[in-house]
């Protein structure tokens, strides 16, 4: 079976608001499990569900695993809310939907997340430093914010013309090699 491809800048999908997850169906699990080999294989240490097409509010973080790492550890966040943002700190972030692209960003420096997992059972998590950011980034997904809008217009601009150059030369080259 074919992973779920990942959208990139600047497909419109990835700007949309996603709905909370009413309920936890078969369905809901099945794209949980999809998402968690997207992320690992692109690979990633989070990946919400706007990436893979999907406008819903479920989000997969492993910020402990490593490419060299056999183990996985996913979390699975189902309807994730972020509450009591404390101190600053500065991140340099990448993202699988902003291909070739990396800047830092302002965050909290720790938060609380609210959340349930697959099994309806409510998890509560207070995060600092790198997972405290993977949970502002996969939640700002879920708004349809990318992180590309929280840095400076310059560096947006510029990342805006060369991806809009990066897109041109890919069609071009599909139109050279006859590829649709």
């Amino acid at each position: 079976m074919a992973l779920r491809p990942v959208l990139k800048f600047p497909d419109k999908r990835l700007s949309q608001l996603s709905a909370p997850i009413e309920e936890i169906t078969d369905e809901i699990r099945e794209l949980a499990r999809d998402m968690c080999e997207v992320m690992y294989d692109e690979p990633g240490i989070g990946l919400a569900a706007p990436q893979v097409g999907e406008a819903i509010r479920l989000v997969v973080v492993d910020t402990e695993w490593t490419e060299e790492d056999v183990e996985r550890n996913p979390l699975i966040l189902v309807n994730p809310e972020l509450s009591e943002h404390e101190g600053k700190i500065r991140w340099k972030e990448g993202c699988l939907s902003v291909p070739d692209f990396e800047a830092e960003v302002d965050r909290a420096e720790r938060v609380l997340l609210r959340s349930t997992d697959l099994d309806g059972k409510e998890l509560q998590i207070r995060a600092e430093g790198l997972q405290a950011v993977c949970f502002q980034h996969e939640v700002d997904h879920l708004d349809g914010t990318l992180f590309i809008d929280r840095i400076s217009r310059l560096k947006r601009t510029r990342y805006v013309a060369k991806r809009k150059k990066q897109l041109k030369l890919e069609e071009m080259d599909e139109d050279a090699t006859g590829d649709t």
